[in-house]
C-alpha cells in the first residue's frame, strides 16, 4: 500500500508532482540537494494553493491538508528509508538519474516502487541503475502538472503487471487520467510533440511566418490549446533539444533538431525560465516577439 511518496527534484515538474501527490492524500517528501531550490519550491506550491483557493478549486480544509502532507529534505538517503514510492524528477541526463537510482536502491525498503518522470528516456535502462526492474516504471507527467489531466505510464521490459496497476492507481488517486503503454523511444506524446515543435522551428527558419502566425495557425486550424512556440517556451528549449537529440539517435533523421533551435539554446534563450525564448518575458511582457 502506497502512503509515503518521495519526489526527487524540486523544479517545475518535481514540485507539481509533489502538489498533486499531497492533494491525493499522500505524505510527500520533496528532496533536493539545493536548499534554495527547496525554498523556491515551497513558495511555488503555496502559490498554487492560493490560486486554487481563489478560484474555488479547493477548500480551506483541503489546503490545510495539502500543507500538512508536504515535507522538504536535502538528504535523499534519509528520505528514501521510509518511502513506498520514489518518483524521480531530475533533468534528462543519464548520469544524474543513475546517481539518484543507485542512492534509492541502497536506502529504500525492498517493498518500495521506483518511478521516473522521463519524457523520452528508456525506463528499462533507468531500471538497470537499480536492482528491482520489476518494480520500476515511468510516470510521464505534463506541465503544468496540477492542470494537465494525463499521466502517461510506461512499462519497462521487466516491469510487472502488479507494479503497473499499483502506479496506475496512484495516478488516479492524484486525480489523473492514465494510459499504460509499453516502452519505445519517445512513447506516444513526446514523439508527436517533438515532431510538431521541431517542424515549427524549420518553418520559422525558412521564413514561412512569424512565431505568432505559426502559433495562431496551429491553435485555430488544428484545435491545439497552445501553439508549438508557446509550448516550447513553457517546457524549455533546452529540454526540447535534449529530447530531440535522443529521439534522433534512437529513431532517425525525422527527429534531427532544427539548426535554429540549437542556435536559440546556445544563445541562452531557453523560454520562460530564462526570461526569453521564442518570445520575450522580461518586464512581465507576455509573448512579445524578439
Amino acid at each position: 500500500m502506497i502512503e509515503n511518496i518521495v519526489v526527487v527534484g524540486s523544479g517545475v515538474m518535481g514540485r507539481g508532482i509533489a502538489y498533486v501527490s499531497a492533494l491525493g492524500g499522500y505524505s510527500v517528501t520533496i528532496v533536493d540537494i539545493n536548499k534554495k531550490a527547496l525554498e523556491n519550491a515551497e513558495k511555488e506550491i503555496e502559490l498554487i494553493i492560493t490560486k486554487g483557493l481563489e478560484r474555488q478549486k479547493i477548500t480551506q480544509q483541503v489546503a490545510k491538508e495539502i500543507r500538512s502532507h508536504l515535507h522538504f529534505e536535502t538528504e535523499l538517503s534519509l528520505a528514501a528509508k521510509t518511502a513506498d514510492l520514489v518518483i524521480e524528477a531530475v533533468p534528462e541526463v543519464a548520469d544524474i538519474k543513475k546517481q539518484v537510482f543507485q542512492t534509492i536502491e541502497e536506502n529504500a525498503p525492498a517493498s518500495c516502487y521506483f518511478a521516473t518522470n522521463t519524457s523520452t528516456m528508456s525506463p528499462t535502462e533507468i531500471a538497470s541503475y537499480g536492482q528491482r526492474p520489476e518494480r520500476t516504471i515511468a510516470m510521464h507527467f505534463f506541465n503544468p502538472v496540477h492542470k494537465m489531466p494525463l499521466v502517461e505510464i510506461i512499462r519497462g521490459l521487466e516491469t510487472s503487471d502488479e507494479t503497473a496497476e499499483v502506479i496506475r492507481n496512484v495516478a488516479v488517486k492524484m486525480g489523473k487520467e492514465t494510459v499504460v503503454i509499453n516502452e519505445f523511444p519517445g512513447f506516444v506524446t513526446s514523439r508527436i510533440s517533438a515532431l510538431v515543435g521541431n517542424e515549427a522551428f524549420y518553418m520559422l527558419q525558412e521564413g514561412l511566418g512569424s512565431p505568432e502566425e505559426i502559433d495562431k495557425a496551429i491553435k485555430l486550424g488544428l484545435n491545439y490549446p497552445m501553439g508549438p512556440f508557446e509550448l516550447v517556451d513553457l517546457v524549455g528549449l533546452d529540454a526540447r533539444l535534449n529530447n530531440l537529440k535522443y529521439l534522433h539517435e534512437k529513431l532517425g533523421e525525422k527527429y534531427r533538431p532544427a539548426p535554429l533551435l540549437e542556435q536559440y539554446v546556445k544563445a541562452g534563450r531557453l523560454g520562460r525560465k530564462s526570461g526569453k525564448g521564442i518570445y520575450d518575458y522580461t518586464d512581465n511582457k507576455e509573448m512579445v516577439k524578439s
